[in-house]
């Protein structure tokens, strides 16, 4: 029997794990990490894996487990279907997975997957895990949450996200302009590296932004203000967190 542990491990900083989380990952045998860089020697990937290896140091109690990173079949961005070149990807990934999992546990144990933020919010790893075991594995699933980007980006900004008795609507960037509507209130926006929001301004001149990058990192950055007048600065914080750091985990929120 293989006992799967999705934790949810909000920035990566030891303060931003619950106590259960710690003790789940006291329990792991092997951590499984996607490497979505092809080249081992990629800036960008030594960072990330830099990050979840502090991680595990700072609060794993013993020396007894490993690290596998897997690097991570590429996905079709040419495909006019997205949801279909996304659940091929997710398919790749669970095969790939499987192949590990046979190999690195014949004989059963505990495996690790480190899930930035927060398992429900915009992140295949349950679906992938459930991918393996509807194949044929045999696997206990336990999940434990993280905090989420949109839940530090609203403590750094002291924000309350719904009004009273109001709504909240999570959403991408890919979908941002065909879904906004002042009815839906406030509006959180991950993924989305264009600014997409900037599409926004003419017809909502007074539409406000909270917005934050490497939130619970070092080189956090936070702007908040009417968005047609800080989305430039946004902007230019964006090209130089990545000129700097390789890369950029930001959120928005979008207010009245």
């Amino acid at each position: 029997m293989i006992t799967v542990l999705v934790i949810g491990i909000g920035s990566s900083s030891p303060g931003h794990l619950t106590r259960e989380a710690v003790a789940a990952l006291n329990r792991v045998d092997v951590f499984l990490v996607a490497d979505k860089r092809a080249r081992t020697d990629d800036p960008v990937a030594r960072d990330l894996a830099a990050l979840r290896s502090e991680l595990c140091q700072a609060v794993i109690s013993h020396d007894d487990y490993r690290v596998i990173e897997v690097v991570d079949p590429p996905r079709d961005r040419e495909t006019s279907g997205y949801r279909e070149a996304v659940t091929d990807w997710h398919a790749r990934r669970a095969r790939i997975y499987r192949e590990v999992i046979d190999r690195e546990l014949p004989d059963g144990g505990t495996l690790g997957f480190l899930v930035w933020g927060d398992p429900a919010f915009y992140d295949s790893t349950l679906r992938i895990v459930s991918q393996i075991r509807d194949a044929g594995v045999d696997l206990t699933i336990e999940v434990f949450p993280g905090i989420s980007s949109f839940q530090l980006l609203a403590a750094r900004h002291q924000l309350i996200l719904n009004t009273i008795g109001g709504p909240i609507h999570v959403t991408t960037g890919r979908r941002l302009l065909e879904e906004f509507s002042p009815e839906l209130g406030t509006v959180v926006v991950m993924l989305d590296g264009q600014l997409t929001c900037r599409g926004l301004v003419d017809d909502h001149p007074d539409l406000k932004i909270a917005w934050g990058a490497q939130l619970g990192l070092p080189d956090e950055a936070l702007v908040r203000g009417r968005l047609a007048d800080v989305v430039d600065e946004i902007a230019e914080l964006r090209t130089a967190i990545r000129a700097r750091r390789g890369w950029v985990m930001d959120v928005y929120a979008l207010l009245w």
